[in-house]
């Protein structure tokens, strides 16, 4: 089954089943501007390794990650808990430029980095309840294109999704999509770059949950 497309000159958008879409813009950052960001947040990124208890034993996972944010956004996933860090400048200028392009306020950040292609994340949705109900999640890729695969998780009619991320590019998830599918980066034999990956959340917190109001920058 084929999955709706629409494109223009640097954007791609996939009307999903089950009321799910995905949108690729290229071309986020001028070229030296990407570039400098992906020095900078490679080298002054505060890089961990992560460790996550699958059948009773302690593994790291494959890629380091960081998770930056407002000081109330905790997160938590596959049993790892994340308090954020201090946005930097340099965080602050690429989630700017995310809001932007989405109309859609963040208050977290997800970094990971793929230092060659043995670093890859397994299939999973980003669901966790913290995420709230059909969450929007922003991913900009900076360095060397990696595959990014997505497949319903019930109809197996349906085609799996891949798509290469290329330096300067900016995937957007939305709608019910997180609900009803899955999506990984597998690792791969072919030589590649270092890659970061920057994925904008909004984080449900304590504030928001009572009702009061938050800005986003």
């Amino acid at each position: 089954m084929q999955h709706d497309l629409f494109a223009t000159d640097d954007t791609q958008h996939w009307a999903l089943a089950d009321d799910g879409w995905l949108t690729l813009h290229t071309a986020v950052f001028e070229t030296h501007e990407a570039d400098q960001l992906l020095m900078t947040l490679k080298a002054e990124l505060d890089w961990q390794q992560s460790r996550i208890r699958i059948a009773g034993r302690e593994l790291p996972i494959p890629r380091l990650n960081a998770w930056y944010g407002d000081a109330d956004a905790d997160y938590g996933y596959s049993g790892i808990a994340l308090a954020p860090l201090p946005w930097t400048p340099e965080l602050t200028t690429v989630r700017q430029a995310v809001q932007q392009r989405c109309d859609h306020g963040f208050n977290s950040v997800l970094a990971n980095l793929y230092r060659d292609g043995q670093d890859s994340v397994a299939w999973h949705a980003d669901d966790e309840k913290a995420l709230g109900r059909n969450p929007v999640i922003a991913s900009v890729s900076l360095g060397g294109t990696r595959r990014f695969q997505l497949k319903h998780r019930r109809d197996k009619t349906l085609s799996r999704i891949d798509l290469d991320l290329p330096h300067n590019s900016l995937l957007v998830m939305g709608g019910a999509l997180q609900h009803h599918w899955v999506h990984a980066v597998p690792k791969t034999r072919k030589p590649c770059d270092a890659r970061i990956n920057l994925t904008f959340r909004r984080i449900i917190t304590p504030a928001q949950s009572t009702g009061e109001t938050t800005h986003y920058p």
